[in-house]
């Protein structure tokens, strides 16, 4: 008897999750496999996302070693090995995909999942983040390909070149659209681009908005936008009529939700008449207050070191010894003189020590001695800013706290940045050559995420709906699991394959009632992965 073992831990419910939303159908309909390839692009592109949901570290020059002890052959298909799944198979996949044009074909991807899966498209969520990038790329970009540079690091890696990822998701933070972008590409000009293509691209329902932070927020870009869509942004604190809203001393009215607070008002900036909403939020108050408090700290001693250099100098006379004080003050918003005196002084001619004799002519000039002390009514006015922020938008009729509701929906799409920048997730280390094979990377990113958010979205979806739970990390039932949760139960699944007297038995083994639970209501495409005989 020959026993042989496969860990398929949660592979299996990845790969059927992929087959489930027809992406195989949309890769081999654009990236048709030539003759002389054993695998086609589709196969390499589920591998690929089957490494990158490994969740191991691995990085993608390892890429044969990581399915080494998977069952290949059941994940992608009878006679695959680890070994056909080599450098030169990723690359001509990473290939082939900068030449159909790697965002076309995530959109037609996403189309094809959108007919598949019926999720909502109310809220968009737009936004950008940058990757460091490891290597020289020396050479620019050409034609569309994107130029590895350096630009504003959104990880604190200014050491690194690096390229832009421009993103779409919806309110359940499902990505809709990918496009890499240049190293010092601007988030201004990059959001609306990103907005205008997605619009060209995806046909939504009137009623949708378009979510983007203060980068959207531009006279330009509102009125690129236009009338034929909704949206919802942050009005940057450097405009000034933003800055006479924030500095105001308004009543604020109260939302339902007791941390926060709020003041509507209509505006005209850029032409477009819109609705600007001053809201005030107590937790964002208390995380500012510190920050706040810290600069204060920094304020001070820089003040005080400031002054004591000013209460230094000399002055040909005391006329020009008030007038540096006050040009001294108007620099220091935040401070006011506890004492403020001007002196003369003498001193002898020579330069020697001691008391000089009456006849001895001297030198005159007038000292500053000053002492400064925090303007309580200056800090107050500023500690009453904190916590404050003005959304615009230009539907007029919305509700003021559906606006707010609908803004912070924004984390959908930067828990999606933070996923791709996960370091379990291991494919986002990038060590690539080609800037190409990078923006071919940048879409298979993001597929993968796709893949990952509709594996999570659809359980949760089917639990609620069936009345099912799953136990959590504490053991208490749940029916909102992350997908990293069940990817850890199915730890240890494994297809044995038991050979007697030449008759080969498969069997499933680890498979307990509650990952069967959860394969039953992913659905039969899942299952099959985790059937006893295949």
């Amino acid at each position: 008897m020959e026993i042989e073992m496969a860990r398929l831990d949660h592979f299996g419910l990845v790969a059927g999750v992929f087959d489930q939303l027809g992406i195989s159908e949309v890769i081999d309909d654009r990236l048709p496999k030539s003759r002389h390839h054993k695998l086609s692009h589709s196969q390499v592109l589920k591998a690929m996302i089957l490494n990158g949901l490994g969740f191991v570290g691995q990085r993608l020059y390892l890429f044969p070693s990581f399915f080494e002890n998977l069952p290949v052959d059941k994940l992608l298909g009878e006679g695959i090995v680890a070994a056909d799944l080599n450098d030169d198979v990723l690359g001509r996949t990473f290939d082939a995909i900068y030449e159909y044009d790697p965002t076309n074909l995530f959109n037609e991807i996403v189309l094809k999942v959108m007919d598949r899966v019926d999720f909502d498209t109310k809220l968009l969520h737009a936004d950008t983040t940058s990757f460091g990038v490891h290597g020289m790329y020396e050479d620019e970009g050409i034609g569309n390909t994107i130029e590895i540079t350096l630009g504003h690091p959104k990880d604190g890696r200014a050491d690194l070149k690096q390229f832009v990822l421009s993103m779409v998701t919806n309110q359940h933070g499902l990505p809709l659209f990918v496009e890499a972008k240049s190293g010092n590409a601007s988030d201004k000009n990059t959001i609306i681009d990103t907005i205008s293509k997605l619009r060209k691209s995806i046909t939504f329902e009137s009623s949708a908005y378009f979510i983007a932070d203060s980068a959207l927020y531009t006279k330009d870009n509102i009125q690129k936008l236009g009338d034929g869509v909704k949206w919802i942004t942050r009005a940057p604190a450097t405009i000034n009529e933003v800055k006479e809203l924030l500095d105001s001393d308004i009543n604020m009215i109260p939302c339902a939700d007791s941390r926060y607070s709020f003041y509507p008002t209509i505006s005209n900036y850029g032409g477009i008449k819109q609705k600007w909403v001053l809201f005030h939020s107590k937790p964002m108050q208390q995380r500012m207050e510190k920050t706040f408090e810290k600069r204060i700290e920094k304020e001070t001693k820089a003040a005080t070191a400031s002054l004591k250099k000013l209460n230094g100098r000399r002055f040909a006379c005391e006329p020009d010894a008030r007038k540096e004080a006050e040009i001294w003050l108007q620099n220091q918003k935040n401070y006011k003189f506890k004492k403020l005196e001007f002196k003369i002084q003498s001193k002898r001619t020579n330069g020697k020590r001691g008391r000089p004799s009456k006849s001895e002519e001297l030198d005159s000039f007038w000292i500053i001695d000053a002492d400064i002390e925090l303007d309580e009514k200056v800090i107050e006015k500023e500690r009453l800013k904190l916590g404050r922020f003005v959304l615009a938008s230009n539907d007029l009729e919305i509700d003021d706290e559906t606006m707010l509701q609908h803004y912070k929906g924004q984390q959908s799409v930067e828990r999606g940045f933070r996923f791709l920048k996960d370091k379990r997730f291991n494919i986002a280390q990038i060590y690539l050559k080609k800037e190409e094979r990078i923006q071919a990377l940048a879409m298979i990113m993001v597929l993968t995420l796709l893949v990952y958010s509709i594996a999570e979205w659809l359980l949760r979806k089917r639990l609620m709906e069936t009345g099912n739970s799953i136990p959590n990390q504490l053991k208490k039932p749940t029916q909102k699991p992350t997908l990293k949760w069940v990817f850890f139960l199915f730890n240890g699944v494994a297809d044995v394959k038991v050979n007697i007297m030449g008759i080969t038995h498969r069997e499933m083994v680890h498979l307990t009632d509650v990952l069967k639970l959860i394969l039953r209501l992913m659905g039969p495409e899942c299952e099959k992965y985790y059937a006893e005989e295949c």
